[in-house]
Formats: C-alpha cells, sequence, structure tokens
C-alpha cells in the first residue's frame, strides 16, 4: 500500500467540491490502496478552513455539514505523529508540516499549492514525489511510482 499525504485544499476538493481532476484519488481512498497520513495539526488546519465564510457557504449549498467532512476526514486517515522538519523549507510555512510528514515517510504529497508545487524538482532529489493529481490506476500499473 502507497503512502501518501494529502494537503488541506485537496481534502475540499475531495470531501466539498467534488472535484473530478480528483476522482482518481478518491477511488483510491475508497477501495483502500493508499495509506493516507495525516497529524492532529492537519487535522486542526481543515477545522480552521471548514469556518471560512466561503466554504461554510459551499457546505450549506452542498447539503453538507463540518462533521460530515470531518468524519469522512477520520474514516480515511491514518494519524501518525508530527514529524521532523525536511531538508527543505517551503515558503509558506502552513504547507511546511505536509512537506515534513511526507518525507519523513517515504509518501507522495498532493497539493495544488504553488509554493509547494515549485518545489517539486527539489524534493524529488530526496525521495519525494509531489502531484497535483493522482494518478488512476492505469496510470499507475503502467509506470512505477
Amino acid at each position: 500500500m502507497s503512502a501518501v499525504v494529502i494537503d488541506t485544499n485537496i481534502t475540499l476538493d475531495l470531501f466539498v467540491f467534488q472535484d473530478p481532476a480528483i476522482a482518481p484519488l478518491r477511488e483510491a481512498l475508497e477501495i483502500e490502496s493508499l495509506d493516507w497520513l495525516a497529524t492532529d495539526a492537519m487535522r486542526e488546519e481543515l477545522v480552521r478552513v471548514l469556518g471560512y465564510p466561503q466554504i461554510v457557504r459551499k457546505l450549506f449549498a452542498v447539503a453538507l455539514s463540518k462533521s460530515d467532512v470531518l468524519d469522512a476526514f477520520d474514516r480515511h486517515v491514518h494519524l501518525v505523529p508530527s514529524a521532523a522538519k525536511a531538508p527543505f523549507t517551503c515558503k509558506d510555512p502552513d504547507d511546511q508540516k505536509f512537506i515534513d510528514l511526507a518525507a519523513a515517510h517515504g509518501a507522495s504529497l498532493v497539493s495544488k499549492d504553488a509554493a509547494v508545487l515549485c518545489m517539486a524538482r527539489r524534493l524529488e532529489r530526496v525521495g519525494l514525489r509531489v502531484c497535483r493529481t493522482w494518478p488512476s490506476e492505469s496510470v499507475l500499473a503502467a509506470s512505477p511510482l
């Protein structure tokens, strides 16, 4: 089972916005082919973001509650302790915890945050795969991660 770290924006795409680009990731989580690693700090960030007015409006529009999203998160994640600082520092301190955790566990990091994506090549040098979307199972079968 592959380990993955998923940032808060992608988590919102999974459970609130139902972004079609995230469908392969959603499917992989549903069939439990991924071990989604997260920390308490990541869950706390999600709780905070779910209170933003634009997210509250979207939750209302799609008939979801904050609890629905947190329940889905809790159902899929494997909570682990926070990780030590990775060899590279992100410009956005809020994103560092995702990089640190992925680096510590040799996990892939799924993020659409520009501050993370611009580091992809550097992070690849230390064995950290950063991607904006999760490849479909057919793509995974054709190429090793």
